[in-house]
């Protein structure tokens, strides 16, 4: 009987003993601090019940709280490869430049700039020619021509198609302007650099002086005859 009691006594003790480490355990490090929750790699909070990392917790790759879903998405699917927009500007590559016949009225001397597409794409033109007579040697005469008020159009040319844009000026016999014969009216495509070159044959322009002034409007559909 005294031998069952000395039993029963040591594994109360060693349950005991086995109970006090396991609470010693579960308070902290040697150092006296308590252990933080672990945070799995690729999310910013311990994951509740529910989410999961940013894939979601639904494993469907929904945005977890308060990350962007493009970032998700990015993030979780291959990016497909983009080739750059193929842009619909017409380059002075593919165009021809003339001048149409003139359309006076109204001491106004009118002409219409024709740019017509050579090329085998359709292309685009918006806005003003940039414009300028030259004499024989390129040398400008007369100022800068300046644009009238219009609103632009784009004007889509198929392959063969023209556009035009107004050239006007007061008739120098009619203004007093000093004049020059030019040799050439050089043009150049909305937003392009290389310019066109079109014999001049209609004679003197207004170069300084009173209303010497030439204008331009904005490119529009067709010939403009």
């Amino acid at each position: 009987m005294t031998n069952r009691s000395l039993g029963v006594r040591r594994a109360a003790l060693l349950a005991g003993a086995v109970a006090m480490l396991g609470l010693l355990a579960g308070c902290g490090s040697g150092d006296g601090t308590a252990s933080s929750p672990r945070t799995e790699s690729g999310s910013t909070s311990p994951s509740a019940p529910g989410t999961g990392s940013t894939q979601g917790g639904d494993g469907t790759g929904s945005a977890p709280s308060g990350v962007p879903t493009d970032a998700v998405s990015n993030s979780l699917t291959p990016s497909a490869p983009r080739s750059p927009a193929a842009g619909t500007r017409c380059h002075t590559s593919e165009l021809s430049a003339s001048v149409g016949r003139n359309n006076p009225g109204a001491g106004q001397e009118n002409f219409p700039v024709v740019l017509t597409n050579e090329s085998s794409r359709t292309c685009t033109l918006y806005g003003y020619p940039g414009a300028a007579f030259v004499d024989a040697s390129g040398k400008q005469l007369g100022p800068d021509p300046k644009r009238s008020s219009g609103d632009p159009e784009t004007v889509r040319l198929a392959p063969g198609q023209s556009a035009w844009a107004g050239l006007s000026f007061a008739n120098p016999e009619v203004s007093g302007a000093s004049t020059a014969t030019p040799a050439a009216l050089v043009v150049t495509p909305p937003d392009e650099e290389d310019p066109l070159k079109v014999t001049w044959k209609s004679g003197e322009v207004p170069v300084s002086g009173n209303e010497s002034s030439v204008r331009l409007i904005p490119f529009s559909p067709g010939t403009g005859g």
